[in-house]
């Protein structure tokens, strides 16, 4: 029996293989010597057989394999501007060998597999095609092993980041990186996401401690070796960050271990305005220089500001702000606090108001993660092109106040926020979904702000990803040497090219 494979035989030979699988259903494939460094396209006119959904069905049951349309075209889209592309069939494996055998009937018959968590993600990485396998990740949400004194938890990919902070509270812990959805902690993990809290606790490339991922083969790999948690390791090539934001195209992700942090004693977060963004910036940048532990520092431009105030029912002046905020014991905090109310007075700020009422805070910084919806509510009917690019501190205001004027030249509407602390900045850009010109005013210009920020020695993305949205502009960053190295690890993980194919290379 072929491993793994209910009802299938098969037989090897010098030149090539053949699978027989059950109702007589005949598949060949070639073995190469050399990993092949093209990238495979696949047909969109194909459909899911009876026989491959049978096969599926008698590895993750009956119940958790299904082709409903509605469930399909849930299942092809993510909350990108990208077009709904739903796949053939989405299946539901419990476990990590069940994804295993998942894998192992998907490679045998050149069937593209699509990984799929919350749906959260910005850059379209859950398009399919009529001939994907979809696999949803969320039914393997156990929390596997907790060490509270050695602050780390490995989870399976059905985990959230709020789902697993309501377990560690009682342990007087948490996850620290916050993306603002209450994305999978796996799926965080695959686009390396990061957030607010990053400019102090780090990036999912920080965080991560080690992976268990499923190949496009079936193969299972523990990225830092099986049950391994240290917090540092120089052993071999750093497998775990190879997968760390690599979308879904090396492999499933299916555990995660990561850090833990304390709860800190104190928080306090506090807001304040500027009347220009060059000083709004600045202050950030003598914030950093001066070593004050900040936790977290965002900024959102005066159109942000005002469509927060209506959306979530704030009255915050309309002008370019800072959301921060301190963690520490009860006199650190005050301290931070202090110094850098006196920055922002330096710097011509106002309103600096602050706050450790736990309501107060999370009122504040709910609206913060909201400013996504409540930027689209700016235009009722529209949809909004997030995009995000990273640059050194020192350029934001260039190209912020550049994209700016970008919009203005192009009569677009995109409000702007930033997590300031790492030169992280989002604009997004509303356009109506029923104008093709507008459509592709909205990409012209986030090409623009992409194309600008590498020309200022940044990134075209800092968080979203690459997905499908992004692929010319992360060949121009990192060159044709840096693309073909990708394409030859991509090569030798994923031979077929059937790991979520068409995103990022």
């Amino acid at each position: 029996m072929y491993p793994g494979l209910p009802g299938a035989t098969a037989r090897f030979g010098i030149r090539g293989s053949w699978l027989v699988l059950r109702k007589g259903l005949l598949r060949k494939w070639a073995f190469t010597a050399v990993p092949r460094i093209c990238i495979r396209k696949f047909s969109t006119d194909r459909s899911i057989s009876q026989d491959i959904e049978g096969l599926l069905k008698s590895v993750v049951g009956l119940n958790n394999v299904t082709t409903s349309k509605s469930v399909l075209e849930h299942h092809g889209q993510d909350e990108s501007y990208h077009s709904n592309s739903p796949p053939g069939i989405v299946v539901w494996p419990e476990s990590t060998e069940q994804v295993s055998q998942v894998a192992k009937i998907c490679y045998a018959n050149d069937l593209p597999m699509i990984p799929f968590g919350t749906g959260t993600g910005m850059e379209g990485g859950v398009c399919s095609t009529s001939e994907s396998v979809c696999v949803n990740l969320t039914k393997m949400d156990e929390i596997v092993d907790l060490n509270s004194e050695d602050f780390d938890v490995t989870v399976q990919p059905g985990v959230t980041r709020n789902t697993l902070n309501s377990y560690l509270r009682d342990q007087g812990l948490w996850f620290t990186v916050d993306p603002g959805a209450d994305a999978s902690v796996c799926g965080m993990c695959a686009t390396c996401a990061s957030g607010t809290n990053s400019v102090r606790y780090g990036t999912m490339k920080e965080n991560v401690m080690n992976l268990e991922v499923v190949l496009a083969d079936g193969t299972i790999l523990h990225t830092g070796g099986k049950g391994k948690r240290s917090r540092k390791t120089s052993a071999g090539y750093n497998l775990t960050n190879l997968f760390v934001g690599s979308e879904g195209t090396l492999g499933f992700i299916t555990k995660a271990t990561v850090r833990l942090y304390g709860i800190p004693e104190s928080i306090v977060s506090a807001v304040c305005t500027f009347d220009s963004i060059q000083s709004a910036v600045e202050t950030v940048i003598q914030v950093l220089q001066c070593g004050i532990p900040i936790a977290r520092i965002e900024f959102l431009d005066e159109l942000s500001i005002e469509a927060v105030n209506r959306y979530s029912n704030l009255n915050n002046k309309v002008a370019p702000s800072l959301f921060l905020e301190f963690h520490g014991s009860h006199n650190s905090v005050e301290d931070q606090t202090k110094a850098v109310g006196e920055l922002v007075l330096e710097n011509g700020g106002s309103n600096f108001q602050w706050s450790e009422d736990l309501a107060e805070r999370n009122k504040l910084w709910q609206a913060r993660h909201n400013a996504y919806y409540a930027n689209i509510a700016l235009r009722p009917e529209c949809k909004g092109m997030a995009t995000d690019v990273c640059v050194p501190m020192t350029k934001l205001p260039e190209i912020i106040m550049a994209t700016k004027q970008d919009l203005m030249d192009h009569g677009m509407i995109g409000p702007m926020v930033g997590h300031v602390g790492d030169g992280n900045f989002h604009t997004v850009i509303l356009f109506d979904p029923n104008n093709p010109e507008e459509l592709q005013t909205a990409k012209k210009v986030s090409e623009n702000m992409a194309r600008m920020a590498l020309s200022l020695g940044g990134t075209c993305t800092g968080e979203h990803g690459i997905g499908i949205g992004k692929r010319q502009l992360l060949r121009e960053e990192i060159g044709e040497t840096g693309i073909q190295t990708m394409k030859h690890i991509k090569a030798a993980l994923d031979p077929k090219n059937i790991m979520n194919p068409g995103k990022v290379l």
